[in-house]
């Protein structure tokens, strides 16, 4: 529960920031770029969020 979480929030708050830069946020020289590509790509390690809310599904209704 805690890996889908703490990754939403990640992705939330990064994509905000990327708002505040505009299109700077995605050239490669600002630390927002890499920051938020890193948040992406967070969904997919250890298992997708998708997985991660079927598997807390069952945890809490089976």
């Amino acid at each position: 529960m805690a890996k889908w979480w703490t990754t939403e929030q990640q992705c939330k708050v990064t994509d905000e920031c990327l708002q505040l830069f505009g299109g700077y946020g995605y050239m490669a020289e600002y630390p927002i770029a890499r920051m938020w590509a890193d948040a992406r790509v967070q969904k997919i390690y250890g298992g997708t969020n998708e997985i991660m809310k079927d598997l807390i599904a069952r945890k809490v209704c089976g």
